[in-house]
């Protein structure tokens, strides 16, 4: 076989469905058709896509596994022998004889009408929101492939955040690395994964392709941002974030190697705009991978409810959504006119029940059981609850699924009320603190994401950012009357929940004793709630749900006053949560 001294190599940033087999290949059959026609030589997709990543304990099942190697050698025998080459990532079940079955993460190279070679995945993140340890077997150190000449270094995914693996394929003399990942979004990881690349392409002197899934996955959300690195570290292309493309990269073998022309380079998102298109493509793929028609949601008023029905109509256009004022005697003339407005501007249906009736007849029947008691927080829940059965009613009625609109902020202290505003199928803005709320409602008036199907112009009415926030349960009730200041909160949460800072610590950085202590107790306290809450979209590096796994169970209590092994409190920004322009907030 020729060696070849050009290559053209199609970065295929696919949107695949978990255990959606079928599916899955025939979307990479059309990647490789169009790939085809500009004449690539090599077609590259993300890492599992056969099977759909992460495809957890679906994996252990043996009928799955066994189908998705099989479709991977039907795809090989499908495709052209005279055409491209396809780096596939896919399951690789084999039979470990003594040992028992074995179950690798692996890619396979489809050339020539068959599957050419496999390497498996020697590095299994065991840590966040993976547990690959848990169902895969960790591969053997690699050696490059062999792909008409030209030796390819396959590291998948959390191969090349160590020096390991890609040392090895160097001293095996690879001429450039393939990287197929399956690598979800937070708020730091874009520029997190390409130091990380370029640390590898540094140490290797070997120029890399890194290939990422795009879309939703239950809570993860992988934004896509595919790119190519020269060896020397320069970037040559970058894909765009959030949709999914094949785009056709040009190499040359020069006598320092193999080096990309420079291409396609798209400006990637950032900071807020990131975040809201994190919301947006997670939404979309939740609701429409699973097969509901649209959603309904409570319209409040309020700025959260707000935002959730801005993304919703961002992610599935506004007649797929259905917004619902459920007023009460609490409800204020402003959250009934702001929630009207907020519908007009979006261009929703918009309909308004009160819940009066349903109420009071709580009321009258528990009458009973609680006479010689006073009226509390039992009676502001039985609001919320019925507000729940009226919006799942809507849902079972007319199949759109019901989207839950509570904040982090909300979720950690747990001022929320199960089976009341709690109640839903999925959650845009639960990894969303609320002054992280306030920033995205503010981005989007100014701006529209690309693709979006939303409306341009202001589509959260002032009032609703500037005023006060509340429950409206009780007569002239605000957020605040429980609850720290949002700003405070919000910082105590971070230190909290992302960095699992000492109380103490906390505390130095100007924080009321008091204050902490009630914000530690309440994050505890509340666990049990957030073990039972909609699933939602991962923005931050620890989320409630994959990443934080506490017990329900747990008296442990930190004494505030003990002396901490940590230090550099001081240097720590005031505020951790990141700002429009993906620092943090001095």
């Amino acid at each position: 076989m020729t060696t070849l001294t050009t290559l053209k190599i199609a970065i295929a940033q696919l949107n695949a469905t978990v255990g959606d087999i079928q599916g899955n290949v025939a979307k990479a059959k059309q990647a490789y058709a169009d790939a085809a026609r500009q004449g690539a030589d090599l077609v590259v997709l993300p890492e599992l896509f056969i099977a759909g990543y992460p495809p957890e304990d679906l994996v252990l099942k043996s009928a799955f596994a066994r189908a998705v190697r099989a479709a991977t050698e039907a795809l090989a025998a499908e495709l052209p022998t005279d055409g491209p080459g396809m780096l596939v990532g896919t399951l690789w079940p084999e039979d470990g004889g003594d040992e028992g079955r074995k179950l690798y993460n692996a890619v396979a190279l489809l050339d020539g009408g068959k599957i050419e070679a496999v390497r498996t995945k020697v590095d299994l993140p065991n840590y966040g929101v993976f547990d690959e340890k848990r169902v895969f077997d960790a591969g053997a150190l690699p050696s490059p492939i062999n792909f008409r000449g030209i030796r390819i270094g396959a590291p998948i995914c959390e191969d090349i955040w160590k020096e390991e693996v890609v040392e090895c394929l160097t001293e095996c003399g690879a001429d450039m690395l393939v990287v197929p990942n399956g690598s979800p979004f937070d708020w730091t990881k874009p520029e997190v994964r390409m130091n990380i690349a370029v640390a590898r392409v540094t140490e290797s002197e070997l120029p890399l392709v890194y290939v990422n899934q795009v879309g939703g996955q239950d809570e993860l959300v992988f934004d896509g941002a595919s790119f190519v690195l020269n060896a020397d570290s320069s970037l040559a292309v970058q894909l765009p974030a959030w949709r999914e493309a094949v785009v056709m990269t040009e190499w040359t073998k020069g006598p320092q190697g193999w080096r990309c022309a420079q291409g396609e380079r798209t400006v990637i998102e950032e900071g807020d705009a990131a975040a809201y298109a994190a919301c947006v493509l997670g939404t979309r793929d939740y609701v429409q991978k699973n097969g509901f028609p649209g959603v309904v949601l409570g319209l409040s008023g309020g700025i959260d409810s707000a935002l959730v029905a801005a993304i919703a109509v961002d992610a599935l256009g506004a007649d797929k959504v259905h917004c619902v004022m459920l007023p009460y005697r609490y409800t204020s003339g402003d959250s009934l006119e702001d929630a009207a407005q907020c519908a007009r501007a979006l261009g929703v249906r918009y309909d308004t029940v009160p819940i009066a009736d349903p109420v009071e007849g709580f009321m009258q029947t528990l009458a009973p059981i609680f006479a010689g008691t006073a009226p509390g927080i039992t009676e502001e829940n039985l609001q919320s609850r019925a507000r729940g059965v009226i919006l799942m009613a809507i849902s079972n009625k007319f199949g759109g699924m019901v989207l839950t609109t509570g904040n982090k902020s909300e979720m950690s202290v747990g001022y929320a009320t199960l089976y009341g505003d709690m109640n839903g199928g999925y959650n845009p803005i639960k990894d969303l603190y609320k002054m992280e709320v306030y920033r995205l409602s503010r981005w989007r008036n100014s701006n529209v994401p690309a693709g979006a199907k939303g409306p341009t112009g202001i589509v959260i009415p002032e009032r609703i950012i500037t005023k006060a926030p509340t429950a409206e349960l009780r007569e002239n009730q605000k957020d605040q009357d429980s609850l720290p200041e949002y700003e405070v909160l919000d910082d105590i949460l971070a230190c909290l929940v992302e960095h699992e800072m000492p109380l103490p610590e906390i505390i130095a950085r100007g924080h009321p004793a008091e204050v902490v202590k009630k914000v530690e107790r309440l994050l505890t306290i509340a666990e049990y709630k957030r073990r039972q809450a909609a699933p939602g979209v991962k923005i931050s590096q620890r989320n409630f749900g994959r990443d934080r796994r506490y017990p329900i169970t747990n008296r442990f209590r930190e004494d505030p006053t003990a002396p901490s092994s940590h230090s550099g409190a001081a240097s720590v920004p005031k505020v951790l949560l990141p700002r429009s322009d993906g620092g943090e907030v001095s």
